[in-house]
């Protein structure tokens, strides 16, 4: 998962739920941890977010591993687990994220991150390989299909649109990107859905009232998928979305022609799309 900075300094001073819990406890494990991630997290904010910049800093989280090794204890877990999502969620290295989770799961086995771990590595799994189907989205190639129901329990799949010209996109009603863009989209829906284009939303939102009052208010009358997972979304996690709006224009056939189109060039796109049918 590709995480921004600002994201990134979130990730490392909130993700963890215990994280304050801990300080307030006022272990050594958990102060001299807390002091660490401050540090890094003065780094970040200079711009240094390469390994070769943390590297003294990375290094430390061995020296506090080594210091408390006899303590088996969620404090001392938290440590490692910390440094895996400086790798994972900062840093971008699958492969020493992974390492110190597997970590975790043989050496802190009774600790809650260790009870977690094998999750944790499901998760990163499924992340990796929406990665790989993401970078296989290319204009020219097949968008895989899907088959769930939509917000209101009717079937969705693209197969469904099949001789359509359709618009998948991802986006949330909390997206201020997305909703700055929703004017261009309902405009080209309005002008061309008679003419054969269509579009399903995949919704990152968490609470489907506010998407469904949303989508009544805006009168955005296309289907829309919905799970309450957030950035979890099943659909997001499959296709490798990691940041919105995201859309995929697709042909008849559901082959795409077009990736992440706004404004004039979604309404040049379509047009020109409906016009070969």
């Amino acid at each position: 998962m590709k995480i921004k900075l600002l994201a990134a300094l979130s990730v490392l001073s909130l993700l963890l739920p215990n994280h304050r819990t801990l300080a307030a406890e006022k272990t050594d494990a958990a102060a001299e941890l807390k002091d660490l991630i401050g540090q890094i997290e003065a780094q970040l904010k200079e711009g240094k977010k390469t390994e070769a910049a943390l590297e003294p800093n990375l290094a430390r989280f061995d020296v506090l591993l080594a210091k408390h090794k006899d303590e088996k204890t969620d404090e001392v877990a938290q440590i490692l687990f910390m440094k895996a999502m400086l790798y994972l969620q900062v840093l971008d290295n699958t492969e020493k994220g992974v390492a110190a989770i597997e970590q975790i799961k043989r050496d802190f086995p009774g600790t809650q991150q260790g009870k977690n771990a094998d999750k944790i590595l499901a998760s990163i799994k499924e992340q990796e390989e929406g990665k790989k189907i993401s970078k296989s989205l290319a204009e020219g190639s097949k968008f895989p299909d899907f088959a769930e129901n939509d917000v209101l329990g009717k079937p969705l799949s693209i197969a469904k649109y099949k001789g359509k010209v359709v618009m998948i996109d991802f986006w949330a009603t909390w997206c201020r990107p997305c909703v700055m863009e929703l004017p261009h989209v309902l405009d080209t829906y309005k002008k061309h859905h008679d003419e054969g284009f269509e579009i399903i939303g995949i919704s990152l939102d968490q609470e489907e009232e506010k998407l469904t009052s949303f989508t009544k208010t805006k009168n955005m009358p296309w289907q829309q998928f919905f799970d309450g997972k957030g950035w979890s979304n099943k659909l997001a996690v499959k296709y490798g979305v990691h940041s919105i709006p995201m859309t995929y224009l697709l042909d008849g056939e559901g082959k795409i022609i077009g990736v992440g189109l706004r404004g004039e060039d979604l309404e040049f796109a379509v047009t020109t799309a409906l016009a070969k049918k």
